[in-house]
């Protein structure tokens, strides 16, 4: 059942963010703009653009669509630019399994990342870290998030660290998204929006939500309501379609369960001002599936 036009596809997704989440889980245990104004006002203002969400559409707004580069993750730095720049992308968050915390990447990596970006006219938004557990990981993800020119952080960090995450990330002037999850034979901690809501209970609008409609469709969730749920702390969305309940295989934007023109609307509704970063998690070439899912979420937003 799609909500767009065409067959489904059944492309098997890549298992390499999962399974290299699951090492880091085994080696580590449980999951868990630079404007100079003072950290007082930084929290009114983060705090006043999540409220505006749920304020009525403006005629002429446009939801703001970009990707999440995991989608490129078997293709080098240099040739996922050269298909972003065809594909007129000006933002992104860096998601790629080598960005990742658990893979240990280095300062020269996001430097080398930032002087390309910047020579592309491409903008990195938000950095996908992962796992964030220990104060080290902490730190690392303020470090690299700034290298990145980045003003958001997307993880799944989980228990006191986000009270950690809430502090340093506010004096910072950054703010940090939850990501929900699905994971086949898993309990994720985060899998329901009001797994994230209850996370997010005594926090500061520092920390909102990250919100993935397939993950949550996977999980057997309704991506609408989960994202109407979460639209006063939503900073940002994975735009991501799944054929079935309980299983992990992507499909072309419209063609699955998780309600991508609804998902649209609802975020219209909201006047939703944050990235929407389409993304699409399968082996092998994907650059006309790539360019099928950009002009699909373009018509619709």
């Amino acid at each position: 059942m799609g909500d767009g036009v065409g067959k489904c596809r059944t492309d098997i997704p890549s298992a390499a963010r999962k399974l290299a989440w699951r090492k880091s889980k085994t080696a580590r245990g449980s999951l868990i703009r630079e404007d100079a104004i003072t950290r007082r006002s930084f929290v009114k203002t983060v705090a006043g653009g999540l409220a505006a969400t749920a304020l009525p559409l403006r005629a002429a707004a446009k939801l703001n669509v970009g990707i999440g580069t995991y989608s490129y993750h078997h293709l080098s730095m240099d040739e996922m630019i050269v298909q972003l720049n065809a594909l007129r992308v000006g933002e992104i968050e860096m998601s790629r399994g080598e960005f990742m915390l658990m893979n240990h990447p280095t300062e020269e990596l996001f430097r080398s990342a930032r002087i390309k970006l910047d020579r592309a006219g491409i903008r990195c938004v938000s950095y996908y870290t992962a796992t964030i557990k220990e104060d080290q990981d902490l730190e690392n993800a303020v470090r690299f998030a700034r290298l990145l020119g980045s003003s958001n952080v997307t993880g799944d960090a989980t228990g006191s660290i986000l009270n950690r995450i809430d502090r340093r990330f506010t004096q910072e002037q950054l703010t940090f998204g939850i990501h929900n999850h699905y994971f086949k034979g898993e309990k994720f901690a985060y899998e329901s929006p009001e797994d994230v809501l209850s996370a997010l209970a005594g926090l500061s609008k520092t920390v909102g939500a990250t919100a993935d409609v397939g993950h949550f469709a996977s999980c057997g969730h309704d991506p609408v309501d989960a994202v109407r749920k979460l639209g006063p702390r939503l900073i940002l969305v994975h735009l991501k379609d799944i054929q079935a309940v309980d299983g992990e295989v992507n499909v072309l934007l419209g063609t699955g369960i998780s309600k991508i023109s609804a998902v649209m609307q609802e975020l219209h509704r909201q006047n939703f001002a944050g990235l929407v970063a389409v993304e699409y998690e399968k082996e092998g070439d994907v650059n006309d599936d790539m360019r099928q899912d950009m002009e699909f979420a373009r018509r619709l937003a």
